[in-house]
């Protein structure tokens, strides 16, 4: 059974920072792309950033390049997503997820993951 766990969501104040982690079971970890979405309410789903199966390639939202970063470590089944320099328009539910399209694949489109997170709540005050 494929899990993906979020964690490391919280209030910060804009300006701050957070380090989201998704830690990943039941699945080849490193078969798998991987991605960080959001959803706001009342909005729809929208794309964060991306990681390729190794790490090799990486895509951002206009919205946050720059200021955040999606990393993986493999041995650990762990992807993570620094944010930095947030701003109350970040606030949202954040969702891991996982898809397997191929090598250094990566999408920024949710209809193309296979699996996904309960999600982890990031709200910035302002």
């Amino acid at each position: 059974q494929v899990q993906l766990v979020e964690s490391g969501g919280g209030l910060v104040q804009a300006g701050g920072s957070l380090r989201l982690s998704c830690a990943a079971s039941g699945l080849t970890f490193t078969w798998y792309g991987m991605g960080w979405f959001r959803q706001a309410p009342g909005k729809e789903r929208e794309f964060v950033a991306a990681i390729s199966w190794r790490g090799g390639r990486t895509d951002y939202a206009d919205s946050v390049k720059g200021r955040f970063t999606i990393s993986r470590d493999n041995p650990k089944n762990m992807v993570y997503l620094q944010m930095n320099s947030l701003k109350p328009e970040d606030t949202a539910g954040y969702y891991c997820a996982a898809t397997i399209r191929g090598a250094n694949y990566v999408s920024a489109n949710p209809e193309e993951y296979d699996y996904w997170g309960q999600g982890t709540q990031v709200t910035v005050s302002s």
